[in-house]
C-alpha cells in the first residue's frame, strides 16, 4: 500500500476530486495548508486563518494557501493516483504543487477490524 500527499493550488481541488473519483479513487482527505516551494513571495498576502478561539482572522504572510490530498491506494493503484493528480494539476507554472509517496504499512478498519489491501475498496 501507498500514502500518498498531493500538494495542490485550492483552485483545483474541484477538478482534482472528479478525476480521482472518475478513475475509480474516490476516497481521500483533503485539508487546508499553508506552504511554499523554493518561490519566496516577495510581498505578504493576507490569509484567513483560525485564531485561538477559533474566529477567521487575516494575518500577513510569504506563505501560500494550497489544499494537501491524502489517500491510500494499493501498491498496483499508485502509477493511475500519480498520473490523475498530475494530468489534472500540471499548469507547467511556478506553484503547481508536489506529490510526495510513502509506504503505508498496514490499514485497518475500525467497523469491521479488517486488514490490509481489503480496506481500501
Amino acid at each position: 500500500m501507498k500514502l500518498i500527499l498531493a500538494i495542490i493550488r485550492i483552485s483545483k481541488m474541484n477538478e482534482t476530486k472528479k478525476a480521482l473519483s472518475d478513475a475509480g479513487l474516490p476516497s481521500f482527505t483533503a485539508m487546508g495548508v499553508l506552504g511554499r516551494g523554493n518561490t519566496i513571495n516577495s510581498q505578504p498576502e493576507e490569509l484567513p486563518v483560525a485564531d485561538a478561539e477559533g474566529e477567521e482572522v487575516l494575518v500577513k504572510s510569504r506563505l501560500k494557501a494550497k489544499r494537501m490530498i491524502t489517500l491510500v491506494v494499493s501498491d498496483d493503484k499508485k502509477d493511475l493516483a500519480v498520473k490523475t493528480i498530475i494530468n489534472t494539476n500540471q499548469t507547467k507554472k511556478s506553484g503547481d504543487g508536489k506529490i510526495f509517496i510513502l509506504e503505508a504499512l498496514d490499514s485497518v478498519s475500525v467497523r469491521t477490524a479488517e486488514k490490509g489491501d481489503k480496506t481500501l475498496d
